[in-house]
């Protein structure tokens, strides 16, 4: 898995120790709003880096490589 994925995974994590252990249950909509937070951050920048020729497609091409995303 991707090391950025896996932070944003670990970062979801609602974790619970009994003393003895500590477990961890992923918390899904944590983890979407993580997610989203960091393709807003990435399409915000993508544009700012360059306006005057942005499209969506450079955008997408942006958050995709950004999250290691191949197609």
């Amino acid at each position: 898995m991707n090391e950025l994925i896996v932070k944003l995974y670990d970062q979801a994590l609602v974790l619970e120790s009994n003393g003895d252990y500590v477990a961890g249950e992923l918390d899904p909509v944590k983890f979407a709003e993580l997610i989203v937070r960091e393709c807003g951050e990435v399409a915000y920048k993508a544009y700012w880096d360059n306006p005057e020729t942005v499209k969506g497609i450079h955008i997408k091409e942006a958050i995709k490589g950004h999250f290691g995303v191949e197609e």
